[in-house]
């Protein structure tokens, strides 16, 4: 089997432009629809909104590659880290914190130049204890053995290729590194995220991760194109619906000649799927800015204290809402906390809870605080 990285001209790729034309324009415009709407909001929101998007990109790169992280452990390390402490309160494991350390480095400092010493930290935080499962790794390290690349579960992977042998990992990784950083590059920024992801999985430097690596590369071309650490939507989510398709498309590319038009093709139309659910990750933080802006027209004012809870019951608050609850989360007492809420239920922005219980509930009067 001859590989693209055995041909002679590798790795000077080459596409037929015509026939990317109308899928990238198409993934350019939606991409603008969605950095435009996004604008609009204010910073917080923009944060929590990133805080979204980083939460499903990291879960759903990992569940690629077979790993079942937990969502609210990964949103809890991510918020903390972005200065967000009270959207996330479970504690993250020390796998978790390392695999948020690599997406936090490749989206928040995408203007950074990707160095070999910068990967080899990305390996370690994705490692940390130096094993893959029950299996020692070597990591901070190319790899140097043989590697073939595989999908599906543990004997019964399928194997759709293999990379370039040990030897040849130093010289070929030299060669992307130079050629992703290289200013004098005239490129469409789009078409250099998808040739990244495409080039670095081929070479498939490490012992195990590459597959994540390659999605956070991915996720900080895209940064580097909008110039903005800020994340809307995640194109492991989508990769991960669409893995089928996604290793067939690799595979054929890897046995195919350096003219790689259809994996930019699917790449496009995948990014244009993936803004195209971004309603889905930004539905909470796109109904908190308009049920804000309502009470804003109407002229109604809260307290920074009644704001903070209320924007707790926004997020899903778990458990029911109590006077006593109140209390403990404002740090006020019980006829402080009561005032506050009966304040909240004359101006129809709560209301008591149904059923019954030792102590009356209270939730957000969701249909009568968004009425015009």
């Amino acid at each position: 089997m001859t590989y693209i990285y055995k041909r002679e001209d590798w790795p000077h790729f080459t596409w037929n432009a015509d026939r990317l034309v109308p899928h990238l324009s198409a993934a350019r415009y939606k991409q603008g629809l969605l950095l435009g709407k996004m604008q609009d909001l204010d910073y917080q929101l923009k944060c929590e909104a990133t805080l979204a998007a980083l939460t499903e990109e990291t879960v759903k790169s990992s569940a690629i590659e077979g790993e079942e992280l937990n969502p609210e452990s990964v949103r809890s390390s991510l918020a903390r880290r972005m200065g967000l402490e009270a959207a996330g309160t479970r504690a993250a494991d020390r796998h978790v914190e390392g695999i948020v350390e690599m997406m936090l480095d490749a989206t928040q400092n995408y203007a950074k130049p990707l160095t070999e010493d910068r990967l080899f930290g990305w390996h370690a935080a994705l490692f940390p204890t130096g094993r893959s499962g029950m299996r020692k790794i070597t990591t901070t390290a190319w790899r140097t053995g043989g590697m073939e690349v595989v999908s599906g579960p543990e004997g019964r992977q399928k194997v759709h290729f293999e990379a370039p042998g040990p030897e040849a990992v130093d010289g070929e990784m030299n060669a992307f590194l130079t050629w992703f950083d290289d200013p004098t590059t005239e490129m469409e920024p789009l078409i250099k995220a998808g040739l990244a992801h495409l080039y670095f999985v081929t070479i498939h430097p490490f012992e195990d991760g590459n597959g994540r690596i390659a999605r956070a590369i991915t996720e900080m071309s895209l940064a580097r194109l909008e110039d903005s650490a800020q994340r809307f939507y995640s194109m492991s989510s989508q990769i991960r619906e669409e893995r089928k398709d996604y290793y067939a498309t690799l595979e054929s590319t890897q046995k195919g000649g350096m003219d790689v038009t259809e994996w930019l093709v699917w790449f496009l139309d995948c990014l244009a799927r993936a803004i195209d659910r971004t309603n889905e990750l930004t539905a909470g933080v796109l109904a908190k800015e308009a049920f804000w802006r309502h009470l804003n027209q109407k002229s109604i004012e809260v307290s920074e204290r009644q704001r903070k809870i209320i924007n707790q019951l926004l997020d899903g608050f778990e458990g029911k809402l109590t006077t006593e609850k109140w209390g403990k989360i404002g740090k006020v007492s019980h006829d402080t906390a009561l005032r506050d809420i009966q304040d909240l239920i004359k101006q129809g922005i709560l209301r008591q809870a149904e059923g019954g219980g030792r102590s009356t509930a209270y939730a957000l009067a969701r249909k009568e605080a968004s009425e015009s």
